[in-house]
């Protein structure tokens, strides 16, 4: 396959964890409101629970830069809320024209039926980060033209990247990201450089339906510790009923798995690919009596992605 073509299949992989839908209405709301109120954080792990809910509560428009591999993207963003239904847009303006959007409710951490009463992602995120990272509160900073406070996010074993992140003092927005390999070095920088208008939205966003977990015939012999599996939609247009989506996270990081009748998709070739910050990696394996192509993708390090596609198992119908 022409790189071109795999680039744009992995994209639209991609595509399937940025774009969400709203799901079934229900009761459960956070009233964005209360965040006026409360004192600043004191602790790194309540500045990153308030950066989670700023990043579902504030309305604004940004710049931004990204620094990768494979150099320097300027974007243009938005986050706006509509009868507690939140929209973020993201346009590339130089390269190739690319367009990501979500839509939907905040997430939670589990299927209903797993883990309790499957809590809202900022409630729980940051008590399941802490057991699987290491928080610590940096310095003060100017980002973007605004005070910043920074959080040093540090894994506890080898199976996940760091994180360092810029938080606005003034909203708790996320001002400059930093993805950090095995060695600390940076793998990408996200940062704005023009944050316009930030405004609390003056009303309630609405949680996620609880949602049922689906029957799946394979399962997973080995993921790292403290990665789940998420409550997200994954149906997608662009392929058949026999194309599985699965989202794995640990609060930080997300995995996803693909597993498809090979005559359903377009081949790629068995190995390692990258998009972007993420790799991806490609088995053609026998799985249910029939050849299948498995994606085993993340901002992982590409051994835990070989490791959890070579774990893949499909046991044998009794």
């Amino acid at each position: 396959m022409r790189a071109p073509r795999r680039r744009l299949w992995l994209a639209a992989c991609l595509g399937g964890l940025l774009i969400g839908t709203a799901a079934q209405a229900n009761d459960e709301r956070f009233d964005c409101r209360t965040l006026e109120g409360e004192p600043a954080p004191a602790t790194a792990q309540q500045w990153l629970e308030r950066s989670l809910w700023a990043g579902h509560c504030y309305l604004y428009e940004a710049h931004a830069v990204r620094i990768g591999h494979d150099g320097v993207r300027t974007l243009a963003l938005s986050h706006e809320v509509r009868d507690g239904i939140e929209r973020g847009v993201a346009s590339f303006l130089d390269g190739p024209p690319m367009v990501f959007e979500r839509r939907g409710r905040i997430g939670r951490l589990g299927w209903a039926g797993e883990g309790g009463e499957a809590p809202p992602s900022p409630a729980g995120i940051a008590e399941r980060v802490d057991a699987h990272y290491r928080l610590s509160l940096g310095g003060e900073e100017r980002i973007a033209n605004r005070r910043a406070r920074r959080l040093d996010i540090a894994p506890l074993d080898s199976f996940r990247f760091g994180h360092r992140l810029w938080l606005d003092q003034a909203t708790g927005l996320t001002l400059k990201q930093t993805l950090l390999d095995e060695t600390g070095r940076p793998l990408e920088t996200f940062q704005l450089t023009a944050l316009e208008r930030p405004r609390l939205y003056q009303g309630a966003v609405t949680l996620d339906a609880r949602r049922e977990p689906p029957a799946d015939p394979w399962r997973l012999g080995w993921l790292p510790d403290g990665f789940t599996p998420q409550p997200v939609d994954t149906r997608s247009a662009r392929h058949g009923e026999g194309v599985v989506h699965r989202l794995y996270s640990d609060g930080l990081s997300t995995l996803s798995v693909f597993v498809a009748p090979m005559e359903e998709v377009e081949l790629l070739a068995p190995g390692l690919h990258r998009l972007g910050v993420s790799n991806a990696a490609v088995r053609h394996r026998d799985l249910g009596g029939e050849p299948r192509q498995l994606v085993v993708m993340g901002e992982l390090p590409v051994r835990v992605l070989l490791r959890v596609a070579e774990a893949l198992e499909w046991p044998e119908a009794p």
